[in-house]
């Protein structure tokens, strides 16, 4: 079984993954991290020396190689992944999929404080991240709200959410 993480980024899919992976007594991989060790670059990087079409491609590519490959695993996800592509099907067709969903205003004080890890917010003024957040919330929610599991995240500890996770299964 492969349980993957998906939300917005921010919504602690790298930390409750980690701890969910040990709680389960289950191999952990980061689908950035894998993106980062088959091209030898950050994905801030990635961004800026080949593009952002480059990346959803590599990003597809590991994905379907993950997914057809591996047995069992907890699979950490990008922000993004499930909004390009068929990769939401492709997730649930694979995996079982959890959505950890988490309130803007939630993001909002997480992400100020790691903006510049992040290309697609690192140039956005701070008063207008709120606003940048909800806006993409809402065009990936579509998306998000595809998972087979929904668990709310706000307000939780990570060790918490991870056994709200565990339990499911």
């Amino acid at each position: 079984m492969i349980i993957s993480l998906i939300g917005y980024m921010g919504s602690g899919k790298s930390h409750i993954s980690k701890v969910l992976s040990q709680k389960m007594s289950l191999k952990l991989i980061e689908l950035d991290k894998e993106i980062f060790l088959k091209n030898g670059m950050t994905i801030p990087e990635i961004f800026e020396k080949k593009g952002e079409i480059y990346f959803r491609k590599e990003e597809r590519r590991l994905l379907e190689e993950i997914l057809n490959t591996e047995k069992n695993c907890i699979l950490s996800l990008g922000g993004g992944t499930p909004a390009y592509f068929n990769n939401m099907e492709l997730i649930n067709e694979k995996s079982e999929s959890i959505y950890l969903r988490t309130t803007v205003k939630t993001l909002t004080e997480r992400l100020l404080k790691q903006k510049q890890k992040r290309p697609l917010i690192a140039k956005i003024p701070d008063e207008q991240l709120p606003e940048f957040i909800g806006q993409h919330l809402f065009e990936r929610q579509l998306f998000y709200s595809k998972a087979k599991h929904t668990v709310i995240t706000d307000s939780k500890v990570p060790d918490d959410i991870a056994a709200e996770i565990a339990a499911l299964f």
